[in-house]
């Protein structure tokens, strides 16, 4: 049986008078108090081997399964549980047109990706390709547009057909003059007219 309680007698003027050393009476640890493997004394004296196990109370705990990477353990609500997040690492993309989206994965990542416009889009993207006054992604353009050089020809009418284009280093014909077909009209001893056409 257990010591709660240790009393030393003592004498002062030849009275004797009773000096508590040890009261653990008012003691309230238990076991579950304890850690694991350590040992004190009860309020009864009797000693008392720990069997707590936790670091810390888990009962509040919020976290979930799908919030901790896959492989990792975590303490929760009173139980063990593991991890299954993902691990995506870096997470990279392209975009190559106007209207594409890079779709982000649920998982964790580690920071390092990244998303850009493709290589050869970026090299599109200079300022004699976007109109004068226009930004593009912070690239102001110049582009007034391109000077166009206009001729003027002369043609020969022809009993055959003809295909009238603009001469090398000429954007495009601006006016193209047709001669008359000659013609000529004589008296003829019949009282008409003769007509001569070429």
């Amino acid at each position: 049986m257990g010591v709660s309680k240790v009393i030393k007698k003592t004498y002062v003027n030849g009275t004797e008078v009773p000096v508590t050393l040890i009261d653990l009476t008012g003691d309230t640890i238990t076991a579950a108090d304890l850690a694991s493997g350590k040992t004190a004394h009860g309020a009864d004296g009797e000693l008392i081997t720990g069997t707590n196990t936790k670091d810390v109370d888990t009962s509040g705990a919020t976290a979930l399964v799908g919030e901790v990477l896959t492989g990792k353990t975590f303490g929760a609500r009173g139980s063990m549980l593991e991890g299954t997040m993902p691990n995506r690492g870096a997470q990279t993309g392209e975009i190559s047109t106007v209207a594409q989206q890079v779709g982000i994965q649920n998982g964790y990542h580690d920071g390092s990706g990244s998303v850009q416009i493709a290589s050869t889009e970026q090299a599109k993207i200079i300022a004699g390709n976007i109109k004068a006054g226009v930004q593009i992604l912070g690239v102001e353009g110049t582009y007034t547009g391109e000077g166009v050089t206009a001729q003027t020809k002369s043609a020969t009418p022809s009993w055959s057909a003809q295909q009238i284009l603009p001469d090398s280093g000429y954007d495009y014909l601006a006016e193209v003059d047709i001669a008359a077909i000659p013609y000529t009209e004589t008296p003829n001893a019949a009282g008409g007219v003769t007509v001569t056409i070429g």
